[in-house]
Parts: structure tokens; C-alpha cells; sequence
């Protein structure tokens, strides 16, 4: 099933309950552009391979193009998020638990953005629905175990393979070129580590791009009354519409989360942070294929710690990443319970 354009734009002028959920919806991609888009850029921007300014349009374009070219490529993880929960028969109190969670997202990531952690907003997301699906569904039925257990292996695959990635790259690119002239080494990671950033920006949108188009659509038909749609084909329209938000959210900034992976975590040569941004996207690449819904902050952080501990343990700022990690744990119950009590109040009051 999918959805045309001009139908579309007929039923948000007509049905002001899609209007608001596309409003949330937009108003969750845009702050996934702004909050977890600068981790792509973070390390270039760190071993000032570029400037702030030119990084983010940097990854504002090529977000743009991974949400358009890996959907087009394979919509996997959009179909992952979309049966991952189930709101029930009732197409009413679906969207209204749905409006909930994408609400309680919003201020989860701007709370995380404000204090500078780099927290996930795929999990965030994932968290969110679920709570709120618990809460319309009075229990446990509102999650669909067979899709759910996706995020389980995405979540290990980004820490462990992002993590031993960073580190087997970075000791490989080492004993390539442990007999250059460092002063031309530099000069090749800069444009290296330009392109690493790059990709890493274009998997970023790969990912995250595909996990909102599937709540997207999920608003869309719950708001035509239809609770039972399995399957669905996205269309190009709305590939462009996220992938232009995303990108203009990307365009904002994001400087303290820049800071906190970039800067604070590990102290990165050129040559390391290429090794980052390559692990890293390698990893999202990867999880896109088999359609595993990935954070790419876990990915991205924990690749930078692999190269860190490369050199040695102590290069890494271990309190920096206890503080991460706190966040990353408290991203699950803590999102999840705000999408749980969100859903019962918005139940109340419409």
C-alpha cells in the first residue's frame, strides 16, 4: 500500500488529525537532523579537516542523499519500524497514542541536546512507540517480539562491530603507512578523513531516514482508518520531504554534541578519525542491508572509542563515555515510560 501525492495534500487539508500527526512526525525528523546528525561530522570536524560550517552542509547534503538512494536501494528498516508495535483495532485511540509518543521523543532529544549528550534518537523512537503502544494496548500486545528482537541485534551489532572496526582499521591503516612521510600522511587523511565524514553523513540519513518515513506512514494510515496495513512501498515524495527535513535540521548545528564525541571522548589525529567515520559507516552499511534498525550514535561513539583504545586505554576519556553510556541506557525505560504516561494523558484529554 502506498499513498500518492495529490491524495495526500487532499486529506491534510481535510482531516486536521493527520495534519498534526505529520506536523510531529516532521517535527521528530528535523530534530533527529539537528540532535544526531552531528555525530557524523563530529570527528572531522574535531581534527579540523573542516571548518563547523562547511561540515554541516557537508552532512546535510549527503543525508539528504541517503535517505533518497538506500530506500529506493532496500526499505527494510522502514518495514522493521512500521510492524514493530501494534496500536490496535482502534484507528482513534492508534493515533493518538501514536501523536503521544512522537511528542514525548521530541522532548526527550531536546532535553539530551541541551545537556550535550549524545543520546539516540533511533532509540528514542523505538522507546517512545513502544511505551505508548503498552498504553493503548493495556499490556505486552502492543509489541510485535519478532520485529523488537531486531533492535536487541542492532543494538549489539553497533556497539561490538563499530567498536572492533575502529580498531582493526585503525591498526591496519597504521602498519600501511608506518614508513610515509607524516607531514604528506596529514595532508591525504585531511581529504580522507572529508570523504569518511561524507559517508558517514549518507548512512546516517540511510538509517535514520528510513526508521521515520515507517512512522510517517504509520500516522498516515492510522489517520485513514486503516489499522491492519502489513506491507506498504514508499513513495518518492515523501522520500524527498524527510530527507529535505533532516537535512535542514542537520543545517542548525548541533556544536555541543559536536564537542561532546569530537572533542571530549578521545583526542583524534586525521588518520584516527577517518578510521571512525570508515568503521562506523561500514557498520550502518551493513546493518541497513539486513534491515536492522541501528543507533548510529552507539555506532559512530563506540567506533571512536575502538580507535582510541587502539593506542592505548588510556586515550579515551572513560568519564566521558560512562555518561554516554548512562544516557544510552536510560534511553529505553526512560523514553519508553515518558511515550507510556504521554499516551495515557493525550488518551484522556482526546
Amino acid at each position: 500500500m502506498t499513498i500518492e501525492l495529490t491524495e495526500f495534500l487532499h486529506q491534510l487539508i481535510n482531516n486536521p488529525a493527520l495534519a498534526i500527526t505529520v506536523l510531529l512526525t516532521l517535527g521528530v525528523i528535523f530534530v533527529n537532523g539537528w540532535t544526531d546528525a552531528p555525530n557524523a561530522i563530529a570527528t572531522c570536524i574535531s581534527t579540523r579537516s573542516l571548518g563547523p560550517r562547511a561540515a554541516i552542509i557537508m552532512a546535510a547534503i549527503f543525508n539528504f542523499f541517503g535517505v533518497l538512494v538506500m530506500t529506493l536501494f532496500n526499505a527494510t528498516v522502514a518495514q522493521t519500524i512500521y510492524n514493530m508495535v501494534d496500536f490496535g483495532g482502534n484507528s482513534h485511540n492508534a493515533l493518538v497514542s501514536l501523536c503521544a509518543a512522537l511528542f514525548a521523543i521530541v522532548l526527550w532529544a531536546t532535553a539530551a541536546w541541551w545537556f550535550g549528550i549524545p543520546t539516540s534518537e533511533s532509540h528514542a523512537l523505538i522507546a517512545g512507540i513502544t511505551g505508548a503502544a503498552i498504553a493503548v494496548q493495556g499490556g505486552l500486545e502492543g509489541i510485535n517480539p519478532d520485529e523488537w528482537v531486531k533492535v536487541i541485534y542492532g543494538l549489539f551489532l553497533s556497539v561490538f562491530m563499530g567498536f572492533i572496526l575502529g580498531w582493526i582499521i585503525v591498526k591496519l591503516i597504521e602498519f600501511i603507512f608506518r614508513g610515509f612521510n607524516r607531514r604528506k600522511t596529514t595532508v591525504f587523511f585531511q581529504y580522507a578523513q572529508v570523504f569518511g565524514s561524507a559517508g558517514m553523513a549518507f548512512m546516517h540519513g540511510a538509517q535514520d531516514g528510513q526508521k521515520f518515513m515507517g512512522v510517517f506512514l504509520l500516522g498516515v494510515f492510522l489517520a485513514q482508518g486503516n489499522t491492519d496495513v502489513s506491507q506498504f512501498s514508499i513513495p518518492i515524495w515523501l522520500i524527498l520531504l524527510c530527507s529535505l527535513v533532516m537535512a535542514l535540521g542537520t543545517s542548525v548545528g548541533g556544536y555541543r554534541i559536536i564537542k561532546a564525541v569530537g572533542m571530549d571522548m578521545v583526542k583524534l589525529e586525521k588518520y584516527q578519525g577517518f578510521s571512525a567515520d570508515l568503521a562506523a559507516a561500514i557498520s550502518l552499511f551493513f546493518a541497513s542491508i539486513f534491515g536492522l534498525p541501528v543507533s548510529t550514535t552507539h555506532t559512530k561513539t563506540t567506533s571512536i572509542m575502538g580507535v582510541g583504545a587502539a593506542k592505548r586505554l588510556s586515550n579515551v576519556n572513560w568519564g566521558v563515555v560512562k555518561d554516554m553510556v548512562g544516557a544510552w541506557i536510560l534511553t529505553f525505560p526512560g523514553c519508553g515510560l515518558i511515550g507510556y504516561l504521554m499516551a495515557k494523558l493525550f488518551l484522556r484529554l482526546f
